[in-house]
């Protein structure tokens, strides 16, 4: 079928599905469960190792019937099978979307623009690892002959986010008697606290930036390069032992003093926040090692295939998707929170702001057409059970719907010693359980009132419930476990953005300011006047310079 991003509010789908929230969109999750006692095993699905159960969201089995036709009117399947084939689907870029080829096997072969470029990642992740080990095998020494003992990632966005989730994520897994630092701020603390307790001699610089050109990280890798420079003594040779880029800039790299052997590429159709399983994860590999790392993406590719192959009613990236279109386009939730019960994922609800916010923020159609209807969601959140002592409250009993995604795993990766108190584990699944129950069913008046409690509290003590989430589980937090919960939310992501209509790869919103940056710094450093900016804003440079 020929696509039509404008189409969505024609398809006859949609139009059902409207009817259907007219008949249950108040409806309660205790009648949904009431009318089907098994609902809590029938509504879930499983692949690549992680178990899904969707059974407190808002939906009856019609609903997903209609949900799975809308998908198949949107030409889903077939947007999809494009996006894998290397067909140009970021349209105004004119570029290819392949992400997933980054963790193809080296067996594979998938010719795009006259180019085979599964040989292609390959050759990288081949060169990627023989560095990883020559730095964790101390064969590769810095400047003055010491081993290397700090790694240091400069970049930002994409090539900073996605390094420092999976860092923290797979700590675990990673070389204890190495630092990893990350640095993406253009605010000078970040860079002086990245650095100010380390080593020269000992540290490398990972510089990540296709072009070698984002003003953030190359403000950042000059000042790193000048604080090398004074620990080791001024020799600039030494630029070339402790510094090494991941760019397309070959002429830029070379010109900071970084030798091209050692400068890392990946291709224009990796956009910036799908490319921790680029060479942008150099800093990954180092940490894990190659054979960590070769886990991760193997992680990664299971969950792409589940996607390419499964039946839409029991994939998950397309189940999670659609439930998401249901909760934004119908019942009116204007964000969702992640919620992951597992200290190792702190950083991943900040990673996936990026992922969501930046592809599905977008207020056009793929034809430039201005959309008639709610697209891309907020995504935030916090790890459990330290979020439940900060916002739960407004989940629970604000005026806004929230729905949650929560996840856990079964096996704790760190075994605490016992003592009298329950163990940290079973603590925490039971805090995760409890959380969903009760954001599903609440707590009416008449059981707050049975409870003893005096009439004037009881409204303030009842929970309204019927909160939609869905469970996300696992049964153990590693390297490939990491990687097929990346791809779940990359291809929900790419659902949802097919159903919209939208652009879910390009990001165009982020330039404007950058843009506008470049035109006040000659303000703010020599006070030049520019007639093209608002008065509130030359006035607050004014204020600067004062």
């Amino acid at each position: 079928m020929t696509y039509d991003p404008n189409g969505l509010e024609s398809a006859p789908a949609w139009s059902q599905l409207k009817d259907k929230h007219d008949q249950i969109g108040e409806q309660h999750l205790r009648e949904f469960f009431d009318q089907d006692s098994t609902r809590g095993k029938t509504h879930t699905a499983d692949g690549a190792g992680i178990h899904l159960d969707y059974s407190k969201q808002r939906v009856d089995e019609e609903t997903l019937d209609l949900l799975v036709q809308l998908a198949e009117q949107r030409g889903l399947a077939e947007r999809r099978d494009e996006m894998f084939d290397g067909v140009h689907i970021n349209v105004t870029e004119d570029r290819a979307v392949l992400h997933t080829a980054l963790r193809r096997p080296s067996s594979d072969t998938l010719e795009v623009d006259g180019q085979n470029v599964i040989a292609d990642v390959h050759e990288v992740l081949n060169k990627m690892g023989a560095f990883a080990e020559r730095i964790r095998d101390e064969s590769w020494t810095g400047h003055t002959g010491k081993p290397i003992r700090n790694v240091v990632n400069i970049g930002i966005g994409g090539s900073d986010l996605g390094p420092v989730m999976a860092f923290e994520a797979l700590r675990h897994y990673t070389r204890r008697d190495m630092q990893f630092r990350f640095v993406s701020n253009v605010d000078g603390t970040d860079i002086y606290e990245a650095t100010q307790d380390l080593d020269p001699e000992e540290t490398l610089f990972i510089v990540s930036s296709k072009t070698f050109t984002t003003q953030e990280t190359m403000n950042n890798a000059h000042s790193a390069r000048t604080w090398l420079l004074e620990g080791i003594g001024g020799d600039e040779a030494g630029v070339a032992k402790h510094f090494v880029a991941v760019s397309t800039n070959a002429e830029a790299v070379e010109a900071f003093g970084i030798d091209t052997d050692n400068m890392f590429g990946f291709w224009d159709w990796v956009g910036g926040r799908y490319s921790m399983d680029s060479a942008i994860g150099l800093s990954t590999m180092i940490a894990t090692g190659p054979a960590g790392f070769a886990e991760m993406l193997a992680g990664f590719n299971e969950m792409d295939e589940h996607f390419r192959t499964a039946d839409l009613r029991d994939n998950l990236p397309v189940l999670m998707g659609l439930l998401a279109i249901w909760n934004r386009n119908f019942l009116g939730a204007s964000t969702v929170a992640v919620l992951p019960y597992e200290q190792y994922l702190k950083r991943f609800p900040a990673y996936l702001q990026q992922l969501t916010m930046e592809s599905n923020g977008k207020h056009v159609t793929l034809d430039g057409e201005h959309v008639t209807y709610e697209t891309g969601p907020i995504y935030w959140g916090e790890p459990g059970t330290n979020g439940q002592h900060s916002f739960y409250q407004l989940i629970h009993q604000g005026t806004s719907l929230i729905p949650c995604d929560f996840i856990f795993f079964k096996q704790p990766l760190n075994k605490v010693p016992a003592t009298d108190a329950p163990d940290h584990h079973d603590l925490l699944v039971a805090n995760v359980l409890a959380q969903a129950a009760a954001l599903a069913f609440g707590k009416t008046a008449e059981e707050v009132a049975a409870e003893g409690i005096a009439p004037e509290i009881v409204p303030h003590k009842v929970m309204e419930g019927n909160r939609p989430s869905n469970m996300l589980v696992a049964d153990k937090l590693t390297p490939a476990t990491l990687g097929a919960l990346i791809a779940l939310y990359e291809q929900s992501v790419f659902v949802q953005g097919v159903i919209w209509g939208i652009d879910s790869f390009d990001q165009w919103g982020v330039e404007l300011g950058k843009v506008m940056a470049k035109k006040i710094i000659p303000v703010l450093t020599d006070g030049a006047e520019d007639d093209s900016l608002d008065s509130s804003t030359l006035t607050l440079a004014k204020l600067y310079r004062s």
